[in-house]
């Protein structure tokens, strides 16, 4: 199994996600993107937290930019028209099921965690639930693969390629 799209996270990455979160960075394996400015934008987190507790978001948005821009999105009710979207459309619940799988796959080369087994994040495959999870997703592993996280990323400004 290849291993997931990320650099190994320097002290200054972990520092700089600690203040972007407000909180201490915990179980961060990797920085998975990063904005224009080089900041962290999305970190891959380890399937288990230090304190042992599962954790199934692998791709975690943590640019304050670019959370607000998808709480943003939320609050104006596109995840309705997304979920739309995805029960009218099969090709994007095609592409969409994909995604779900791929980031599994991703997860689990990190580290397989039965509490989380089959459950990847934002709702995927069947839903759109939550479009920071899908965004960070999509700005991972790039245009293409995740459908709803990327036509969040365009819908927010951000576009397919991030901040």
């Amino acid at each position: 199994m290849s291993r997931p799209p990320y650099t190994t996270p320097t002290a200054a990455d972990i520092e700089a996600v600690s203040e972007q979160l407000g909180r201490e960075a915990r179980g961060v394996v990797g920085i998975a993107a990063r904005a224009v400015d080089g900041s962290p934008a999305v970190v891959a987190t380890a399937p288990r937290l230090p304190d042992g507790s599962p954790f199934p978001t692998f791709y975690y948005l943590c640019h304050p930019e670019i959370v607000a821009a998808a709480s943003r999105l939320e609050a104006a009710g596109v995840m309705n028209e997304f979920n739309e979207l995805l029960a009218a459309d099969e090709e994007v619940r095609a592409q969409y099921a994909r995604a779900h799988e791929q980031y599994i796959a991703d997860r689990d080369s990190v580290g397989e965690v039965p509490e989380v087994a089959g459950v990847s994040a934002g709702g995927m495959p069947s839903r759109v639930k939550c479009l920071h999870a899908l965004m960070g997703h999509a700005l991972a592993v790039g245009p293409g693969v995740n459908p709803i996280g990327d036509l969040a990323l365009e819908r927010s400004g951000l576009g397919p390629s991030g901040a």
